[in-house]
């Protein structure tokens, strides 16, 4: 009797920044591609796709942004890094900044490359896809949106601060995370990849310009709702100055869903339902080490507390373990973090004959 065999899983990762780009340095040696197998695992990937949020105003991003009217490029660089194939010299490649040269002084290598293809293919997106492809990524990006937005909060002193950079820049809290335009449209590529998935993440990333960000835009709450696959929530390590000191782990998780319900209203399922927007919470436990610890009171940042309780309570399971890695910075460990999320997918699939 043949034995029983499954599809290539097919993972979606969702959010932005170094986060994103962690995840997706890890979930990449479980893909399998034309003529390749996979790094690792012997049920690998066959389908990855990155979906990233396009708000970034600042830097060699804003820059390009304002003076080619095209979305901010600088987020999308980065997992189109993490995903290649020789990842260490396309990071010295992509990372270079170019120090003189008139206008191109501080813009780096990657941005104006991305820049180029937009210019020549005329559409951002399709310059995003062209990018993977000489890139050799393993895998597939999407800008959350193609629409130029622009990130409006509304602040805990009652003031609105427009614009991610003085957002982010600002030390008062963020209240509410608004778009503008209010309404906008995802890639159809998008919505069906989600709805396809066998795995869905969210996080790690800053709470609201990296992560609620992406469930603002028209359709991907939506499809989160009808997805099929395990929907996990990837819980950051730090709390985060101006978005996130003194929250908790099911806060965060507290801080999407509220965003998620009251901005995309009776459109999505949880609304109608109440079922959480996730199924897991990947949830660190390990302790940092002391060194650290003072390293980021610096700056006010400490670790996320496991409310690990009041999480389950909310109908979220928990994944917990020691996910993280130490050097000069905190960073989530890509391949522990990816094989706790790749083993829960495994077990929620069903098998075909």
């Amino acid at each position: 009797m043949p034995s029983a065999k499954r599809e290539p899983m097919r993972v979606v990762a969702i959010g932005g920044g170094t986060g994103l780009s962690t995840l997706l340095r890890g979930l990449r040696r479980h893909v399998a591609v034309a003529g390749q197998a996979a790094l690792s695992d012997d049920e690998p990937i066959g389908d990855l796709a990155a979906v990233v949020t396009v708000t970034d105003d600042g830097g060699s991003s804003g820059r390009l942004r304002e003076e080619f009217n095209m979305l901010p490029p600088g987020d999308l660089r980065n997992c189109m890094v993490a995903l290649s194939e020789e990842e260490d010299l396309i990071t010295q490649l992509f990372r270079h900044r170019f120090r003189s040269g008139g206008e191109i002084k501080g813009h780096n290598f990657g941005n104006l490359f991305v820049a180029a293809l937009t210019e020549i293919t005329g559409d951002f997106s399709h310059a995003i896809q062209l990018a993977s492809k000489i890139l050799a990524t393993r895998g597939r990006i999407y800008p959350a949106t193609t629409a130029n937005l622009t990130l409006v909060a509304r602040m805990d002193d009652g003031t609105t601060v427009r614009g991610e950079t003085k957002i982010s820049a600002s030390r008062k809290r963020i209240v509410e995370l608004m778009l503008d335009p209010p309404v906008a449209e995802p890639l159809p590529e998008t919505i069906e990849a989600i709805e396809r998935a066998d795995l869905i993440t969210i996080g790690p990333g800053s709470l609201y310009t990296s992560l609620i960000t992406n469930l603002l835009v028209k359709g991907i709450p939506e499809a989160l709702a009808r997805a099929r696959g395990v929907r996990v929530f990837v819980c950051n390590l730090m709390t985060q100055a101006n978005e996130s000191l003194g929250l908790t782990a099911s806060q965060h998780i507290e801080r999407i869903d509220e965003h998620t319900r009251k901005h995309t209203g009776a459109r999505t399922g949880f609304e109608r339902t109440g079922r959480p927007i996730f199924d897991y919470a990947l949830v660190n436990t390990a302790p940092v080490s002391p060194e650290m610890l003072l390293r980021y009171a610096a700056e006010g940042s400490t670790p996320i507390i496991p409310d690990l309780e009041r999480i389950e309570a909310m109908g979220i399971h928990c994944i917990v373990g020691n996910f993280l890695s130490e050097g000069d910075v905190l960073r989530h460990a890509p391949e522990r973090v990816t094989g706790a999320l790749l083993e829960l997918a495994r077990l929620a699939r069903p098998k075909t004959a």
